[in-house]
Formats: C-alpha cells, structure tokens, sequence
C-alpha cells in the first residue's frame, strides 16, 4: 500500500483540467500525486511550504527546432536531441515534438530515424517528430528556404507514412499548394497531425483542407494569408472552424497581444488554441547567433532574425509566453497553463501522461512570476 511521503502546500494546484485554491499536492512513495483540500491532511504528513506560485504539470510544446545550442536541421543525433530535450526541460517543458524546418530528403530521412531511436531509448522529453515543410508556399516561407521548399511527391508521401507506422506523434505543417487533398487525407487517416502553414491559400482551399483531415494551424497568423474584408485567408478559416487546433507564439513580437485577443473573442471553441516556443537553437543557452540552411541568424532584443529583419523563430520560453496570455493577453491562470499542457496534449495520437499529473511526478513544477525556470519538484 502506498504511503504519502510529502504535501506541498502554499500554493495554487493546476493538475491539467481544473485549478485548486488552499489544497495540497499529495505525493505518495510511489511517486503518484494527487490534490486534497489542505485541511484533510493526515496527521503528521510532511509537509513543503511554499511561497504562493502554481504548481502545474511539466509544459508539452508541439514547435521545437532547437535549444542548449543545437539546430535540429544541423544535427539529426541521438545526442543532438538530448541536448535540445534537456534545455527546454530547464524551462519547464517536459514533451516536444522535435521540429526540422525546410529541408533536404535526407535530412528528413535522418531525422525520422534519430526520433525513431531517441523513443526506443526513452529519452526524456521527445514525444514524436515535426516536420515543417519542405511542402510549403514560398510566397509566406519566412525564414525557410526558398531552394529547398518543394511540392509533396508519392515518394514524400510514402515517406511520412512509414514515420507514422515507426512513431507514434508525427505532425507535419504542409501548403496546400504544394499538396493535394488526397495526400492530406491519406495522411490523416494514417494518424499524421496534418497542420496548415506557410501558406497563402485562400479560405476556400483551407477549408477543403480541413475537410480533407488537416487538424491543426501552425502558428498562427504567422506565414499565413491573412484576415482581409474580401478575402478571409487562413486566419479566417482557422477561427471560423471550432474543430481546428492552432498554435500560437505568444511573445508579443510574433503576434500583437490585441490582434490574440481578437482571435479569443472570435473563435468558437478558443481553448483549441495552444501554445509553442518555436524556439532555436538560443533556448536554454547563451549564444546570440547560429545558422540556418547556411544562413545566420541574430539574437537581439528578444528576437531572432535574419540578415534581412526576417523574424527566424522566437527567443520564448513556455513560462514567458504563459505570462505573455495572462498579463496582456487576459487569459485567466488555468487557460493559460492548459494551452501549454492539456491543450497540445489533445491533439497527440499518443498523449500517455502528458498534460496533466497522472503519476508523472518529475514532471511536476513550481512556478512563480516572472521567473522562466520554473523547479521540478522532487
């Protein structure tokens, strides 16, 4: 029979579904946790004070190209991946779909494969693989290169089917204009998280998409047909389908903080937006400046650009893009956790116990404001 080891108390409990005022977060020796209202304590249990904060399930971001600096597109490593997973797990995150932008069919071959054996390794913190482009328009390509972005073929297609089969989470972001709705619905019915970006589509095309199987937007507003009076684009599809999941980089350079409120009131179903790092190479480390595709990419002022001013993914941390819904966007507390936790967790075909507590204890952590490194509990 278990027995409870230790009660942190103090804080506010968010266990991926509901928050809890003036409970305590039981853990047992089994290392299985569970909220009590504090004043049902057993007697004589141990117990953390803690100085106000949330406690809340470890973080799960579905847009991960780097971090500890490592470029995932540079090193498609056993190695390379644990050192990506162990930085983000600084901030926080305990599950990421490692992400490899626009790249060679190599590379992509590579990238299955080290996922593929990080997984049988059970390395901590890799859930499954993002793959964002090469399929993609280069009318919105941002920062992925032009020379390397290209149309599905049935080889690519193959490709990705036989991920699926190997692992279990695989998200791929493609354009509808470089593939078609037979290749997304095959994909979709092979369980591939098939997600809409870089795109300039119009609405009707999207639209057809989401019919075809596409679930999910890849950060949106961001390399996308935008909203017009004439012309919904992207952005209108995406908040006009209460079905459709997006992600969202809230760090307020990204995305201004009124044009995500917007989008809030707007969408049916708004909880379905999430949010993701995009985060580089710069995660969890120092450096102020690494490459992409050959081409260097500047760390200033909390943006990672181009040579050229071309946004490059985002210098976040979940904590920060958190404090970013709460504080400017006007998301409540438990909102805000959920589109770092349960919500991302939702579109995994294998979730496990991700998004919540579930007995997975070292991925319990304390948070307080303004602090982007958040303390597994232990």
């Amino acid at each position: 029979m278990s027995r409870t080891v230790k009660a942190y108390i103090g804080a506010t409990i968010y266990d991926g579904q509901s928050l809890f005022e003036k409970h305590a977060l039981m853990v047992d020796s089994d290392g299985q946790v569970s909220v009590q209202p504090q004043g049902a304590l057993p007697q004589g249990c141990p117990r953390v004070a803690m100085d106000g904060g949330v406690i809340a399930p470890g973080f799960v971001d579905l847009q991960v190209n780097g971090g500890g600096g490592v470029m995932f597109n540079d090193d498609q490593s056993i190695n390379a991946l644990r050192a990506i997973a162990e930085a983000h797990a600084t901030t926080g995150t305990c599950g990421i779909l490692p992400t490899l932008i626009t790249d060679t069919p190599e590379k992509t071959s590579a990238a299955i494969k080290a996922v593929e054996a990080a997984i049988a390794e059970k390395l901590p913190g890799i859930i499954g693989i993002h793959l964002e482009g090469p399929h993609l328009s280069i009318a919105r390509k941002g920062a992925h290169d032009p020379n390397l972005i290209r149309a599905m073929t049935e080889d690519d297609l193959a490709l990705m089917l036989d991920a699926a089969e190997r692992i279990a989470n695989v998200m791929v972001t493609v354009a509808p204009e470089n593939t078609t709705l037979a290749q997304i619905k095959t994909m979709a019915d092979a369980g591939i998280i098939v997600s809409l970006g870089h795109t300039d589509a119009d609405m009707e095309t999207c639209h057809a998409a989401f019919d075809a199987g596409a679930r999910c937007v890849t950060h949106l507003f961001n390399a996308m047909s935008q909203l017009g009076n004439r012309e919904p684009g992207l952005v209108g599809a995406t908040l006009s389908r209460p079905e459709v999941y997006a992600g969202l980089i809230a760090d307020a350079i990204h995305v201004h903080p009124d044009t995500m409120r917007i989008a809030l009131a707007a969408k049916p179903k708004s909880e379905r937006i999430f949010l993701v790092t995009d985060a580089m190479a710069t995660a969890g480390s120092a450096i102020d400046r690494f490459s992409i595709n050959g081409r260097d990419v500047f760390r200033k002022n909390q943006r990672l650009t181009l040579a050229d001013g071309t946004l490059a993914g985002a210098d976040l941390t979940m904590p920060r893009a958190v404090e970013v819904m709460m504080e400017a966007v006007g998301d409540d507390l438990s909102q805000a956790i959920k589109r770092a936790t349960s919500t991302p967790v939702d579109l995994l075909r294998e979730p496990g116990s991700l998004g919540g507590f579930s007995g997975m204890f070292p991925a319990v952590q304390y948070l307080k404001k303004g602090s982007s490194r958040p303390v597994v509990l232990s």
